[in-house]
């Protein structure tokens, strides 16, 4: 065995010319193995490749028993090279077999050795494989091992990412990011989109990884540091950051971090160990991307992820790229596949541009997918393996109708698709149709339709959708897409244009609802809890820091001068609470009186309905506010004790039970005794099959997204109500067998000619 010769820069000279030789690829990747095991004194050295399937395979082995390269096999997440495959972090252990992810593989034979070294091999973020060298000695590697190690995953890296090794594997199991593949997921907006693919954070590939001089390497790396540096300083002194598209708070980090002397360290030791400024931009920020994957902290996510664009930037500048060259890349039929999103994120995207959004993870109430409905676009969500298998420019296909993603689409597929596009086209034609006739049923109930908005990007979608107001504006929104607190100015000035473009129609402005699952990275929550949702949020955040709740309130009075203020408070729980928001709001009244500004003509204050203690003190609730609003989205994961972002409940229980319609009936009920308003916003509003059952209950206004209206409108011209609510109470007050609710109502559309 050779001693190690030279350590990372001999070893990559040595990867160099073999990169360089006219090899097949079989012999290159043996070589490179043998290469890397003689370097770092290692007995074995291995080269497992995630394939399309999310299964690791041998490819290459120096130590090993020869005969299972290409046979031995490990799931995503299986044994140790499993774990470093799904996490995208390194392993260094001393004693391999004692780590609790240790899988014995006795075809491999790797029972004598202890000391194990195992790094992802990254490019550009997607982990394509795990490299491993391990010794029968134990021992931990040194620091400058695992830099060899991670320097030298990024060339096999190039290797697989350009299909150098697709001919290597065995038929049927090809490495091919061409053929086509479905996922399914859930549909958490509705719509089809048919487009290519853009991932979120594209991907820059560094193809030049070598450098010839790591002098002029690290002055190429210094004049975009500075360049870098002093584009931000601009940007934040003209204080053009809305014009930009960026957020000061966010050029603040991104300043803080251009200016980290850990990072540039960091960058030029990688280019001292041979690798191209570019190279070593992609490698640091490999390693930085890993290590955000395990972070839960959502305020550190955000600063990594302000990391990881400053990194783009930064490369950016060294490949001579203008930074609106990614803009103007953009397809015109885009559409995005992400891990997770921000709902300011998605924004910063040409909205004419964007087909569909497709997620990894979240959920039907992210803040992300809030946006996307409300500008108009299918998603469809957790499609695990999307953003691994997705390359840019690929064709795809979103049905957020059933929760399906088409990658790469057969012709066929994408026929029926185009078909299918026509035809929502014209049931679209049908409800423009329907945008002037009044929201009335066939036996004449008038039943108010109003939409769910939260942003100005929202508001011409009030008149398009022919929504008769807007039921729920959640302010919030305007907090979770700024960087710090928005003035009250600012405040004022949104909340005025909505009054303007209502003219006359009623908005309904819920006060901030922040805490649980809406994190503003700039507000943190000291206290750590297990239950967000049931813990420090909306009206309980407010009262215990009533400044935000009176900012908030006195930019409202003061947009509504002259003009109607309807004020709605969420997550209450008990009516104290009502009155000692009710104190606030009274005393920024007198405040702006003292002063002789213009107040509202009528204010009128109501509360969301979402936590179950309320049903028990309906008719005092009734009695103490002007409206209530069901939020059915939180009720219903209250009464039914189901974590509605716990994907494998949420498709377990359904809001159209008998429990939860009778729940539902009862505050209908109460507040037409008390002579109280019930709207209900929420999910539920949005589908003409719940919609329906809502008005059997005894709903008369129901708020949805923009796009709902149309075909909950549809439903309600063809529904005569009066049958339907005696149908209701017949099923809900039955204690027999009978079918779910859910069947029953389809059923009874069937009879009636009801489009649902």
């Amino acid at each position: 065995m050779r001693e190690m010769g030279g350590g990372p820069r001999v070893l990559l000279r040595r990867l160099r010319e073999l990169m360089a030789e006219a090899l097949e690829p079989q012999t290159r990747l043996d070589r490179i193995v043998r290469e890397i095991a003689a370097n770092m004194v290692a007995e074995v050295c291995s080269l497992y490749v995630l394939r399309a399937d999310s299964v690791l395979e041998l490819y290459a082995t120096e130590g090993l028993n020869p005969g299972s390269v290409h046979q031995a096999q490990l799931r995503l997440g299986q044994g140790l090279v499993g774990t470093i495959a799904a996490s995208a972090r390194s392993l260094n252990l001393s004693e391999a077999q004692k780590h609790p992810a240790f899988a014995y593989l006795p075809e491999v034979g790797e029972e004598a050795y202890n000391s194990f070294l195992g790094v992802p091999v990254l490019r550009a973020g997607r982990t394509l494989g795990v490299l491993v060298v391990q010794n029968r000695t134990k021992r931990v590697y040194r620091e400058d091992e695992l830099e060899a190690m991670e320097t030298t995953a990024m060339v096999i890296a190039e290797m697989i990412a350009t299909g150098d090794l697709s001919r290597l594997t065995r038929p049927g199991l090809e490495l091919d990011l061409t053929k086509p593949v479905s996922f399914n997921g859930l549909s958490f907006n509705e719509g089809i989109g048919l487009g290519h693919v853009v991932l979120h954070e594209p991907r820059i590939v560094v193809t030049n990884l070598f450098n010839e001089d790591s002098d002029q390497e690290i002055r190429r790396l210094e004049t975009s540091l500075s360049s870098l540096r002093l584009s931000i300083d601009d940007m934040l002194s003209r204080r053009d950051v809305a014009a930009e598209g960026e957020h000061r708070a966010v050029l603040e980090a991104y300043r803080m971090f251009a200016n980290d002397q850990g990072w540039g360290r960091r960058l030029e030791e990688a280019v001292r160990n041979g690798l191209t400024a570019e190279a070593a931009v992609e490698k640091v920020q490999s390693d930085m991307r890993a290590r955000m994957l395990h972070m839960t902290d959502p305020y550190l996510r955000e600063r990594m992820s302000d990391f990881d664009d400053l990194a783009n930037r930064l490369l950016r500048q060294l490949m001579g790229r203008a930074p609106d060259d990614v803009a103007a890349a953009l397809p015109r039929d885009a559409i995005v596949v992400a891990r997770s999103m921000g709902a300011a994120e998605l924004l910063d995207y040409p909205r004419e541009k964007l087909r569909g959004l497709v997620l990894e993870d979240g959920a039907v109430t992210s803040h992300v997918v809030i946006v996307a409905r409300a500008i108009g676009i299918p998603v469809a969500g957790q499609m695990k393996g999307a953003v691994s298998m997705a390359e840019n420019g690929d064709a795809i296909i979103v049905d957020g109708e059933e929760g399906i993603v088409h990658l790469r689409p057969q012709p066929d597929v994408e026929a029926a698709y185009t078909e299918k596009v026509r035809f929502r086209a014209r049931r679209q034609e049908v409800y423009r149709e329907l945008r002037s006739r009044p929201s009335v049923s066939k036996d004449g109930i008038k039943i108010d339709l109003l939409m769910n908005a939260g942003l100005a990007v929202d508001l011409p979608q009030l008149s398009d959708s022919g929504a008769e107001g807007i039921g729920l504006f959640r302010t919030e929104l305007q907090f979770m897409v700024a960087a710090t607190f928005p003035r009250a100015e600012q405040q004022e000035r949104l909340y005025r244009d909505v009054i303007d473009a209502a003219r006359g129609r009623p908005v309904t402005f819920r006060t901030i609802d922040i805490g649980g699952d809406k994190v503003l990275p700039y507000f943190k929550n000291s206290a750590h809890e297990e239950n967000p949702a049931l813990g420090w949020r909306a009206i309980r955040l407010t009262l215990d820091r009533p400044g935000l709740l009176r900012t908030q309130v006195r930019a409202l009075l003061r947009a509504a001068g002259g003009r109607e203020l309807r004020l709605m408070l969420p997550m209450v729980t008990e009516l104290g609470e009502i009155t000692q928001a009710r104190e606030i709001i009274d005393k920024e009244v007198r405040h702006l009186s003292r002063f002789g500004h213009d107040l509202p003509t009528i204010l009128k204050m109501g509360v969301m309905l979402e936590v179950p203690s309320l049903l028990f003190q309906l008719d005092e609730l009734m009695a103490a506010v002007d409206f209530v609003s069901v939020g059915s989205n939180d009720l219903f994961q209250f009464v039914m004790a189901t974590d509605r972002g716990n994907t494998q409940l949420s498709n377990r229980f359904d809001p159209l039970s008998v429990p939860f319609l009778r729940v539902l009936k009862m505050i209908a009920d109460a507040g037409e005794r008390c002579g109280t308003p019930v709207t209900l916003c929420g999910e539920l509003a949005g589908k003409p099959i719940s919609a329906l059952a809502l008005m059997g209950v005894g709903f008369q206004s129901i708020s949805m997204s923009p796009a709902s209206i149309g075909p909950v409108k549809a439903m309600l011209v063809e529904t005569p109500i009066n049958e339907l609510k005696m149908f209701m109470e017949d099923n809900l007050a039955g204690t027999s067998a009978q079918l779910p609710m859910r069947a029953l109502l389809h059923a009874f559309a069937g009879d009636h000619g009801i489009p649902v």
